[in-house]
């Protein structure tokens, strides 16, 4: 499996896009900044728009992504339950102004000024909360915040060798979100108008 398989995040390289460079970053003030804009069909999804901006400067590597499907959705809740190793790799769309949250850990990542969109996989957003666990268990000062992040990492590891079932829920208002599986269950988001 390669890296990019692994994070279940897309190459933007390899695909083919429009580019401007040599932008001014809202950062470091520096002509080094990229934008960029692609399109992919999404099966059972749609087409979606993703585009974003990188600072070439590696002092500052300002970053900004975001999806947009090319049809707007109703604000709505995803709910996915993964049962096995296969739904790792089941698809998945993040707009910018969702949150993610994962029932069984008690965690969520909400969207901040600063939020990405992206297209991954179930196993690329259980690596991104991976890594915040990570972090908090080598660096947090209180022993028991440590402790809890290690237990929750091995529940995380079980969870990719199939072991102990977990539920990925998505709430975006916006409507640009999906995780593509006949298993995903779509409701309203009730009181979230965009």
């Amino acid at each position: 499996m390669n890296k990019e398989e692994n994070s279940g995040e897309m190459n933007l390289s390899k695909m083919k896009m429009d580019t401007i460079e040599n932008e001014k970053c809202p950062m470091c003030q520096k002509d080094t900044l990229m934008l960029y804009e692609t399109e992919q069909d999404i099966p059972f999804f749609g087409k979606v728009f993703i585009f974003g901006m990188q600072c070439k400067n590696t002092e500052c590597n300002y970053k900004q992504n975001d999806v947009e499907a090319e049809k707007q959705g109703e604000p709505s809740k995803i709910e996915f339950t993964v049962e096995n190793t296969k739904d790792l790799n089941v698809r998945l769309v993040k707009g910018s102004e969702a949150t993610v949250r994962i029932p069984q850990l008690k965690m969520s990542v909400e969207p901040g000024i600063a939020s990405d969109g992206y297209v991954s996989n179930v196993e690329g957003v259980l690596q991104k909360f991976k890594h915040i666990l990570e972090v908090e268990r080598d660096t947090a000062d209180e022993d028991t915040i440590r402790k809890k992040a290690k237990n929750l990492l091995k529940r995380l590891w079980k969870v990719e060798c199939g072991d102990e079932k977990l539920t990925v829920i998505i709430e975006d208002p916006s409507g640009n979100s999906a995780i593509i599986s006949e298993k995903t269950i779509i409701s309203s988001l009730k009181g979230k108008k965009k």
